[in-house]
């Protein structure tokens, strides 16, 4: 049974940091896209980062140059370096394992429950 799990929200500061972590277990991950997306209230889900197998990357134009995603294949795990932390960045933090096959079985995308994010002024 696939499970992805999040930790290390929380209260800080405008300005401050945060360290995000992601563990999914049940399948090998390796090869799968990884990201972070987050809501906020009254919002639709929106993507944060994402990183490939590779270790490619991509990042919202509004995290740009202050959040960083980086991932251990090894340990199936993906985390979220936050920097520069603003009001506007408060919202649940999803973390999303992406779809893959493996041992001939395909997954599909598989959510976190989420973890809380609030960024004060």
């Amino acid at each position: 049974q696939v499970q992805v799990r999040e930790s290390g929200g929380g209260l800080v500061q405008a300005g401050g940091s945060l360290r995000l972590s992601c563990a999914a277990s049940g399948s090998d991950f390796s090869l799968s896209v990884m990201s972070w997306y987050r809501q906020a209230p009254g919002k639709q889900r929106e993507l944060v980062a994402r990183i490939t197998s590779d270790g490619s990357t991509d990042y919202s134009d509004s995290v740009k140059g202050r959040f960083t995603i980086s991932r251990d294949n090894a340990e199936n795990t993906v985390a979220l370096q936050m920097n520069s932390l603003k009001p506007a960045d408060t919202a649940v933090y999803f973390c999303n394992a992406g779809a893959h096959w493996y041992s001939g079985t395909f997954y599909p995308p598989s959510w976190g429950q989420g973890t809380q994010v609030t960024v004060s002024s």
